[in-house]
């Protein structure tokens, strides 16, 4: 139990440092072979933001724990929105901008539907899979086909200068390095995540949900927090709504591309319906609550409250 306890401690981590050594050796690797930065924010820096979520999923599937993966991903879209963005409001209010408002949020809610339908038979066969990985495909290219050639999206001025100022020997040691540590402390995190679960009889679901969810959103977390310290807004914001359509779109599929995945029906109609639950009442907040294009701090409360109530809700019935 101890030895397990501590590889969720060390997997964790290792898991949010290798996630940032990774995407900064992948993004400047890139940009050294002369990849675009439009492209690079459309491959490595928007899936980068969910790489946690998915060698997590990934190693759980192959171990045969794909309801841990599964609540990985719908337990981290719960987390980023009403932990990180509900703590990050209470911090600094959040303006929107009127492309995020007319593209990004929009998506959000078709692709919380589509997984909405994708789990509605309680199972995730290989073709569900599919289907969800070129909705990826078809997301990617309506998100990104209207910015602008020399931006690297999702970044602060300070991550893209350490791209452009990362040498390529340096760049490809990261890439490795965050690589290998990623796969290593994922199947650490995932060893310890299902070693507690069975001690305390506690299903690999509510593990998935709680700690290994918090743990892979400690990334968006701090981004977004820090984002918001320094002003800027729009990133803070965009590293959950991204990291949410990612999580859907490239994480959720995982199970059902290793193995057919058999859902229980508190999936359904618990934690997926308290993230569509969630994620609405971030869309009433941005669009019509108050002040429209804004999440404040009493926006922040809400979100952060109902975060605590599912907590509590999975508790009592853990």
């Amino acid at each position: 139990m101890l030895f397990a306890s501590l590889a969720i401690l060390v997997g964790l981590v290792v898991l949010v440092w290798s996630a940032d050594r990774f995407v900064l050796g992948a993004a400047a690797t890139a940009r050294h072979l002369g990849m675009s930065p439009l492209l690079i924010g459309m491959t490595i820096v928007s899936l980068g933001t969910s790489a946690p979520e998915i060698f997590v999923s990934a190693t759980a599937s192959l171990e045969g724990a794909g309801i841990l993966a599964i609540g990985n991903a719908l337990g981290s879209n719960i987390t980023n929105v009403g932990l990180v963005l509900g703590i990050t409001a209470l911090i600094a209010p959040l303006p929107i901008q009127g492309k995020m408002l007319k593209k990004e949020i929009p998506i959000l809610l078709l692709v919380t539907v589509i997984a909405g339908l994708v789990l509605q038979d309680m199972h995730l066969s290989f073709w569900d899979g599919v289907v969800m990985l070129i909705c990826l495909v078809i997301t990617l290219f309506w998100l990104f086909n209207e910015t602008n050639e020399q931006e690297i999206g999702g970044l602060d001025e300070e991550e893209v200068e350490a791209i452009e100022h990362t040498s390529t020997a340096k760049s490809i040691m990261w890439l490795i390095i965050g690589l290998i540590a990623l796969m290593i402390s994922a199947k650490l995190l995932v060893w310890g995540a299902v070693e507690v679960a069975r001690y305390f009889g506690i299903s690999e679901l509510i593990i998935g949900l709680t700690i290994v969810a918090i743990g892979t959103s400690l990334p968006e977390l701090a981004a977004s927090v820090a984002s918001a310290l320094k002003g800027h807004h729009e990133i803070a914001i965009g590293n959950v709504v991204g990291s949410n359509i990612f999580n859907l779109l490239a994480v959720m599929p995982i199970p059902g591309l290793v193995a057919d995945t058999q859902i229980e029906s508190e999936v359904l109609y618990r934690d997926y319906g308290a993230m569509l639950i969630i994620t609405l009442l971030l869309i009433a907040f941005i669009y019509g609550f108050r002040r429209k294009g804004r999440v404040g701090r009493s926006a922040g409360s809400v979100l952060l409250l109902a975060y605590l109530g599912y907590l509590g809700l999975l508790l009592v019935q853990a």
